[in-house]
């Protein structure tokens, strides 16, 4: 399966189901933990969300931050997350993380539930993007699902980049990037790559606060699709 075909129908997804999205934060008591947990992480200054979605996590980061530069795909999500947060700290933006260069440097760089809907292929590419993002001293910080979610979720077996099948209200279906990372191999990638990264689990979930490597110099997403 060719990444760029799945990413489209990954995209065409959560575009469809934005208005479904929120649901999982309204039935599992865990993800309110989680969502706290941003009042305990070192959050600070200029702060770059990365697939902010709905917004669920906006609003707590501006509470933390000098500025907010939201980013995502889909539009109908990003209108969902403009009517969420009403500081004027935030500002949103409409872009493919695949192909969209940040303007500028920034202290903080996160993402929750993002980094298992990177292929392998180009997780590379995505982790020298971020470095490329922090300023001098800056920190990743980011939160997903562990292992323990495919039980949860319709893995597809055989595949070339591991995916799963989300199905909406309306009955429609579509296949999505679903790496469940292991808290342990992440962090000995991270590292290999130049990190300086500390992996916590919570529930199921891993929370992440990572360094860049100091060399870290601008690399465009041209370079993605180097094997990590």
């Amino acid at each position: 399966m060719d990444d760029d075909v799945l990413l489209a129908e990954q995209r065409a997804y959560y575009r469809a189901g934005a208005a479904e999205y929120d649901r999982p934060y309204a039935e599992y008591e865990a993800l309110h933990e989680l969502l706290a947990v941003v009042d305990d992480l070192p959050i600070a200054g200029d702060v770059l969300e990365l697939a902010c979605g709905t917004g669920q996590w906006t609003p707590r980061l501006a509470a933390r931050a000098r500025s907010v530069t939201a980013v995502d795909a889909a539009t109908e999500m990003l209108a969902l997350a403009r009517a969420r947060t009403h500081s004027p700290a935030v500002q949103f933006v409409e872009a493919d993380l695949f192909e969209w260069q940040p303007p500028r440097r920034y202290d903080t760089v996160f993402f929750a539930f993002w980094l298992s809907h990177v292929p392998p292929t180009r997780l590379r590419g995505f982790w020298n993007t971020v470095a490329a993002a922090l300023a001098p001293g800056g920190k990743a910080i980011f939160i997903d699902d562990g292992p323990a979610a495919a039980a949860y979720e319709e893995v597809l077996a055989n595949q070339p980049t591991p995916a799963a099948l989300r199905r909406l209200d309306d009955g429609s279906q579509y296949r999505i990037v679903k790496v469940f990372h292991d808290a342990q191999t992440l962090t000995d990638d991270l590292t290999a790559l130049g990190w300086s990264v500390r992996i916590r689990t919570m529930a199921g979930n891993f929370i992440g606060v990572a360094e860049p490597p100091t060399t870290a110099g601008p690399r465009r997403h041209g370079d993605a699709r180097d094997p990590s």
